[in-house]
């Protein structure tokens, strides 16, 4: 029998980020004999264990075979027989295909410390790339939302996404397997990504390979539009930054479903209405539970007025808190003003990487060569707005 710590906490110590959870793989065992070591086991589909102190997850080393659809979809072999090699081929990402033999199943001290790394994960790591392993990767429609939070989450590292791999994403995404997960998966993945500190990342890389359409269809929708789609990824950046909370960070997401919140133009009621429906319909959709959904529902409604709130007589400040129950959670009426106030500064900001993108787009091959002196400035600068213009006129 040998035991060996796998997957993230090899991956995370090797990045010397903290390690929260601890799992292994244990080889050469059978059920009953880690019964008769006084394992718990958990899960009827394969043999998972849980320690008798630390409640740390034992499995037996196992290999999968797809048979239907979905992430459920595999048929589970553990044995004796089964190598370590074999049970780490099966995961989804080089650099979490790692492992480190440990003393016994009572003492997880390594042995040498050595890493076993059979598919290049060491290398992966020093490249900052994520990679699948094997094209078994496209077998499992959840490793589309796995790796884009491993991105999420390794983002500020440098870390990119292999380009052989995003194209196995996208076949997975144009197969239609997505359709076969669950919603209880897809809220998991989901809100796990969105609580990370470049939450944005996670949602932009799913609306590049169109893997929003199928339980997210507004929002992929909304963010066919170029200004509404990055002043909500900014936002959501802002959001990782200001360690807001899931609802905080769930409301600004859906803000991309109010037109109006974008464009000074639309109709406020109406468009505030239509979006109000269509968060109710992602939420239900994948499963989001109900108090993000009806916090996201509340911002929308109130959205015009939080925006203004300096200029409101006290009437409309009076409604306000009541249509907030601002009287019974003061918090929550402070929360959803921290989210208007986050909005109009991810608005602003994508405002001034624009007129940015126009002062280094114009150079001085752009103006009169003829020129001088403070002519050249002044040519420049006049320049610089006119393409500033253009762009805002375009957006």
């Amino acid at each position: 029998m040998q035991i060996y710590l796998v997957g993230g906490a090899v991956r995370d110590q090797l990045l010397n980020r903290s390690v929260k959870d601890q799992d292994f793989v244990v080889v050469g065992a059978t059920v009953d004999e880690m019964l008769a070591a006084g394992f718990q086991q958990v899960g009827a589909d394969f043999p998972v264990f849980l320690h008798p102190i630390t409640h740390e997850e034992y499995a037996l080393a196992r290999t999968e075979r797809k048979q239907g659809h979905g992430y459920q979809g595999f048929s589970v072999h553990a044995s004796p027989d089964v190598t370590l090699q074999e049970d780490l081929q099966r995961r989804d990402l080089t650099i979490n295909a790692m492992a480190i033999e440990v003393k016994s199943l009572t003492d997880n001290t390594p042995i040498t410390g050595e890493v076993i790394d059979y598919y290049n994960g060491l290398n992966d790591i020093d490249s900052k790339v994520l990679r699948h392993i094997s094209d078994a990767f496209a077998e499992d429609p959840l490793r589309v939302l796995r790796t884009a939070r491993f991105y999420g989450r390794y983002y500020e590292l440098g870390f990119t996404i292999a380009d052989e791999t995003l194209e196995l994403m996208r076949r997975l995404v144009q197969s239609g397997e997505l359709a076969h997960l669950s919603s209880e998966r897809i809220w998991q993945e989901s809100s796990r990504a969105t609580m990370q500190s470049s939450p944005q990342v996670y949602w932009q890389q799913l609306f590049a390979i169109g893997a929003l359409t199928e339980y997210f269809a507004p929002l992929h929708q909304a963010w066919q539009d170029a200004h509404v789609r990055e002043t909500v990824q900014t936002a959501l950046y802002f959001a990782g930054q200001m360690q807001l909370n899931l609802s905080q960070r769930w409301a600004l997401l859906m803000s991309s479903l109010d037109e109006s919140l974008f464009n000074i133009a639309a109709d406020k009621i109406t468009e505030a209405t239509d979006a109000a429906k269509a968060i109710v319909k992602i939420g239900n959709k994948a499963k989001a539970p109900k108090m993000h959904t009806q916090f996201a529902t509340l911002f929308i409604n109130q959205a015009h007025q939080l925006n203004q709130i300096d200029k409101l007589n006290a009437a409309k400040k009076i409604d306000l808190i009541q249509a907030c129950s601002a009287h019974k959670e003061p918090d929550k009426l402070s929360q959803l003003l921290v989210i208007s106030h986050v909005l109009q500064l991810a608005s602003q900001h994508r405002q001034m990487m624009l007129a940015l993108n126009s002062f280094h787009a114009i150079g001085i091959n752009h103006i009169d060569s003829d020129l001088q002196g403070a002519a050249i400035g002044e040519a420049l600068r006049q320049a610089r707005i006119e393409h500033l213009q253009k762009q805002d006129q375009q957006a």
